[in-house]
C-alpha cells in the first residue's frame, strides 16, 4: 500500500502533474476513475508570491480530488520556501511537491526545474529548507539526470531522503531526452533499494500490464501515469481494476468517452470560464478523440469552436455518425 507520510492513499496509481492539464477539473476526473493519488501542475514560487491573479486559480483544489500534491518550482531558497509556507497554510492540498524534472529551458535557466539535477547538495539544501518550514509532507518529482553523462539518480534521491522528503518520484528519462526515447526502468529500480522512502515510477507506463510490469520489475510503491491519461482516464480505472484483480476491463465506447469529454469541458467552464475553458478544451477533446476512426474532420472543427454548444453539437452529431456507422456494419 502507498503511504507517504501519515497519509495512506486506496492503491498505488498516481497521475502525474502535467503543465498546462492538470488543473481541478481534470483532477476530479480522473480522481473519479480511481486514481490513488492526483497531483496538480507545477506552479511557479514567484508567482504565488506576486498573488498573480492566474496562479491563484491555479491553486485551487476541489474537496472531492482529495488526496491531491500541489507542486511548486524555483531557483531560490527563500522564495521557494515563501511559496511552500503559503500552500501549507492557504490550500487544502496534502502533500507538497516540488519540482526537479521540468525540461522546459524557461524554466532550468531560472536555475528550476530539471537544473537541480546537476547538484545533489543543492536538493538536500532546498529540500531540508522547505521540509523545516512546512507542516504538510514534502516530495520531489525527479529525472533520472541531465543527460547521459550526469545520472545523479541515486545521490538525488538520498538528498532527497536526507533532507525529510517523504518520497520521490522519478522518471526514467534525462533531461536532454525530454519525451524522446525510452524509459530506463533499471535506474528507477536502483533508486528504489537505495532510499528507504517511497519511490514512485513514471515513464512508458502506456497500459495497465505497463504498470504491473513496473511495480513487478522495480519494486516501486507507486506507479505514475501521465500522458497515458489524456482524454483516457479509462486508463487509471483500467490499472487499478487490472493490478486488484488482475483482469482487464473493457476499452469505453465511443458515447462513453464523449460523454466524459463533455463532463469535463462543464468542469472548466465552472473553473475558468466560457471563453477560455471551450480554448482550452480544444485539445482535451483531441486526446478523447484518439483512436476513433474518422476524427480528424471533427478535430479540425472543434478547433474552431468558440462556445460549449458548438463544442457539445460537434462531439454529439460525431457520436451519433459513429454509433450509425458501426450499427450498419454489424447488421451487415
Amino acid at each position: 500500500m502507498l503511504q507517504i507520510g501519515d497519509i495512506k492513499f486506496d492503491n498505488p496509481v498516481v497521475l502525474a502533474p502535467m503543465a498546462g492539464v492538470c488543473n481541478a477539473a481534470f483532477r476530479l476526473t480522473v480522481k473519479e476513475f480511481g486514481a490513488g493519488l492526483v497531483c496538480a501542475e507545477m506552479v511557479s514560487d514567484k508567482a504565488i508570491l506576486y498573488k498573480n491573479a492566474k496562479t491563484m486559480g491555479m491553486l485551487h483544489i476541489d474537496p472531492r480530488e482529495k488526496p491531491m500534491s500541489l507542486q511548486i518550482f524555483g531557483g531560490e531558497k527563500e522564495t521557494l520556501v515563501e511559496a511552500a509556507q503559503f500552500v501549507d497554510k492557504n490550500t487544502t492540498a496534502d502533500i507538497i511537491d516540488i519540482n526537479m524534472g521540468c525540461p522546459v529551458p524557461k524554466i532550468t535557466k531560472c536555475d528550476a526545474g530539471a537544473k537541480w539535477l546537476l547538484d545533489p547538495n543543492k536538493i538536500y539544501e532546498m529540500v531540508s529548507a522547505v521540509v523545516d518550514a512546512v507542516d504538510k509532507p514534502v516530495t520531489v518529482k525527479m529525472r533520472m539526470g541531465w543527460d547521459e553523462d550526469h545520472i545523479f539518480a541515486i545521490e538525488n534521491a538520498r538528498a532527497v531522503e536526507r533532507a525529510g522528503g517523504k518520497a520521490v518520484a522519478l522518471h526514467g528519462r534525462t533531461r536532454v531526452q525530454m519525451y524522446e526515447g525510452t524509459a530506463n526502468w533499471d535506474i528507477i529500480r536502483d533508486v528504489k533499494q537505495a532510499v528507504s522512502i517511497p519511490v514512485i515510477g513514471n515513464g512508458d507506463v502506456n497500459t495497465p500490464q505497463d504498470a504491473k510490469r513496473m511495480l513487478d520489475e522495480t519494486g516501486v510503491d507507486g506507479v505514475m501515469i501521465g500522458r497515458a491519461a489524456l482524454g483516457n482516464p479509462w486508463m487509471i480505472y483500467r490499472t487499478v481494476q487490472y493490478l486488484k484483480t488482475g483482469e482487464l476491463a473493457p476499452e469505453p465506447t465511443v458515447r462513453e468517452k464523449m460523454d466524459i469529454c463533455k463532463l469535463h469541458l462543464d468542469r472548466l467552464i465552472d473553473l475558468k470560464g466560457e471563453n477560455v475553458a471551450v480554448r482550452e478544451m480544444r485539445k482535451h477533446a483531441a486526446w478523447y478523440l484518439k483512436g476513433v476512426r474518422g476524427n480528424a474532420r471533427v478535430r479540425n472543427e472543434i478547433n474552431q469552436c468558440e462556445t460549449r454548444e458548438s463544442l457539445v453539437t460537434l462531439v454529439n452529431t460525431f457520436t451519433e455518425e459513429v454509433e450509425a456507422k458501426q450499427k450498419d456494419s454489424q447488421a451487415i
